[in-house]
């Protein structure tokens, strides 16, 4: 239950509704208490002769105005408590979601999509149900019980209480005998169905490979088999809560037949009247509700503490790359580059580079070549800051990258990676994704600088066309095209395009690459590719293999190097003389 503790400033702000929730209940089961005490006062009347019409009427009058009573206060506890437990989810899973913004990109690397949807829903779920319906339960299990205890032994008979109460003792054991069960059993249930949720939501997004692929049956005998788990796992649950309710009935089955032998004695002799059992048994029907009630609040109420234990560890997970406290204020970012010394592993202890030595005065272009898995993006991840590269080895403007605030980093370097996503929005708000109040005509000159504009005006609703989810109805050109908009529209300090154009044709790229000339007069930027054609311009080119710079010039100094920029240079020409061929 110390996981609740994170919810704290909802509480405070909160509990004055929940007070007022709870006083509604406890006036609806006052007013509930009140009907067997009427019902046995009118049956002793009428046992004795003494009952006349207007007494009828009247007992009747006295039942509609509890009843309106019972109306009104209950619609207020279903206002006070219902709604803030509605407000409690809102407020859980925005602050589950505002968290998760928070994360830092290695995170995700760790944790599945699926089972962070599960989060979201199921277990934001169970937790208002033990904050909502769960204090309703607790409230009713309580103040009904000790209510109806004390009124039964007070005013009918305690020797007729103690036993009818007698089998209770038994309900407590089995009551804290399966909340353990059912908090294990729940819990398991809690991660299959993170597991069938990641399988659908990874199917959903690769369903066109899917089907390329003809791997429809495959996958669905895959979801057959997490779903199967899914089901196992609550039958587990079903069958302790299955037979724990039936216990629980026979438990209170046992008190009606103590009270209907030992209350049918009292009454023959004398000892309470006809009019006194029947409001006994009356409320002794009242307190098989709380008896009920207190089986359900313990699962509800172990649901909601095993899935707050679920979200605990997710909200208190840090992000690993923040502002430090000596962060320094800087409010632009100019451009300079320089990388002194670079080494740098992931956190599973895999080296990616070493020795890294770059300098990328402002106004300049930098272009990095190199085979698959050399370091590429890694150094651009770097100089986004997506990791925390060690102090002391890259320095923008002359200040540590470290020091330097990650919102005003971000902001003033445009990022073109290589895996494309685009949002299930506008053509239009997908390039303006930095910043909303970008004007159309900005969008339109970004467009126009990407070689995306004239593409985008053939369409029918031209820039408020919907890019469909992660922008399929693009082409992959189209798609590289939006996303060097989208960068190129934050009028950054330092472009990085991580071999963002290998799906445009040569024409296009040479395009996009004078536009971009153009653009970045005054302004840095790193261009990673795999053509010699893209990066050939480039004030400087360094060529990476395994985490190292083996070669590093301008392309003619490369060329006369005879190394692999020279071999690749001279394949990529033959390629394209054989394609002229054919073509």
């Amino acid at each position: 239950m110390k996981s609740f503790w994170l919810l704290k400033d909802f509480f405070r702000a909160n509990v004055w509704r929940y007070a007022l929730g709870v006083l509604w209940l406890i006036i609806v089961n006052s007013a509930q208490l009140v009907i067997p005490y009427l019902l046995g006062y009118i049956t002793d009347q009428v046992e004795t002769g003494q009952a006349t019409t207007a007494d009828l009427w009247s007992f009747a009058g006295y039942i509609m105005v509890i009843a309106a009573v019972i109306v009104a206060s209950r619609y207020l506890w279903r206002i006070y408590i219902m709604g803030t437990a509605r407000k409690l989810e809102f407020h859980l899973r925005d602050m589950l979601f505002s968290h998760l913004q928070k994360l830092s990109a290695n995170f995700y690397n760790e944790h599945k999509t699926g089972d962070l949807m599960a989060h979201a829903t199921n277990d934001v779920n169970a937790v208002r149900m033990a904050l909502g319906p769960g204090i309703i339960l607790l409230t009713d299990a309580i103040f009904l019980t000790v209510a109806t205890v004390i009124i039964m032994s007070q005013t009918i008979d305690i020797r007729l209480t103690a036993l009818a109460l007698l089998p209770l003792p038994f309900m407590a054991v089995l009551v804290m005998f399966a909340g353990r069960i059912i908090h294990l059993r729940f819990k398991a249930v809690q991660a299959a169905f993170s597991n069938m949720t990641d399988r659908v939501q990874e199917n959903l997004s690769g369903i066109r490979i899917i089907k390329t692929f003809v791997q429809e049956d495959t996958e669905a005998k895959k979801f057959d088999e997490v779903a199967r788990s899914l089901i196992f796992r609550n039958m587990d649950l079903v069958r302790v809560w299955g037979l724990f309710m039936p216990l629980v009935q026979f438990i209170s089955g046992l008190s009606y037949l103590i009270v209907l032998a030992y209350g049918g004695i009292l009454v023959i002799e004398g000892t309470i009247t006809l009019g006194a059992f029947v409001a006994f048994n009356t409320y002794l029907a009242m307190l098989i509700w709380p008896m009920m009630a207190l089986g359900w609040v313990i699962n509800v109420l172990q649901r909601g503490a095993s899935s707050m234990e679920r979200l605990k560890v997710l909200l208190e997970t840090e992000p690993e790359v923040v502002d430090r406290p000596d962060v320094k204020e800087v409010n632009r970012l100019k451009g300079d580059l320089e990388i002194r010394n670079l080494d740098f592993s992931y956190p599973d202890g895999t080296a990616v580079l070493e020795d890294i030595n770059i300098n990328l005065p402002r106004g300049n272009t930098l272009a990095i070549i190199g085979r698959t898995g050399s370091g590429k993006s890694t150094l651009a991840n770097l100089l986004l800051r997506l990791y925390d590269p060690p102090s002391g080895r890259i320095f923008i403007d002359g200040i540590d990258i470290n020091l330097i605030p990650l919102e005003v980093l971000r902001r003033d370097i445009g990022y073109v990676p290589q895996d494309l996503f685009l949002f299930s929005t506008t053509l239009h708000e997908n390039i303006a994704f930095a910043d909303e109040n970008f004007s159309r005509k900005q969008v339109e000159e970004a467009a126009k600088l990407a070689q995306i504009y004239d593409n985008i005006v053939e369409f029918p609703q031209k820039f408020d066309t919907l890019s469909g989810e992660r922008g399929v109805t693009l082409s992959g050109g189209q798609k590289q095209r939006m996303t060097i908009a989208r960068a190129l529209i934050k009028n950054p300090a330092l472009l990085i395009l991580d071999d963002c154009l290998s799906a445009v044709d040569t024409e296009t790229e040479e395009k996009i690459l004078k536009g971009l000339r153009r653009f970045m007069t005054g302004r840095s930027s790193i261009i990673i590719s795999h053509r010699i054609s893209t990066v050939q311009h480039a004030d400087e080119i360094v060529v990476m293999d395994q985490g190292r710079i083996v070669e590093k010039g301008t392309h003619e100094e490369l060329l006369k190097a005879d190394g692999f920029y020279s071999t690749l240079h001279h394949k990529q020409q033959l390629e394209r003389i054989i394609a002229e061929d054919r073509g």
